[in-house]
């Protein structure tokens, strides 16, 4: 438990935040998970069509430090192959 009115406030903060950091992560993953659900059936129409989202999602995750940034390159450059081996 914070002590200090400091301490209160700073748990307060890092509650919010830990709510738009896992809604964040979330549509990330939904987005990428659509995808390679459309790789998957052989969609390449849809594949392409979802993937500006999917690096805009990846993108703002990055951004805001929910995921690195390394990572979010490795996700794009993963999910890209995954959609150009589609034919």
């Amino acid at each position: 438990m914070p002590i200090t009115k400091g301490a209160e406030k700073a748990n307060r903060q890092a509650e919010k935040k830990r709510v738009f950091n896992i809604r964040r992560k979330t549509a990330m993953k939904e987005v990428v998970k659509d995808v390679q659900k459309a790789v998957a059936g052989g969609d390449a129409a849809k594949a392409k069509e979802l993937l500006p989202k999917a690096y805009k999602a990846i993108d703002k995750a990055a951004k805001r430090g929910v995921i690195k940034d390394n990572t979010a390159s490795r996700k794009k450059s993963r999910l890209t192959a995954k959609v150009k081996s589609v034919k």
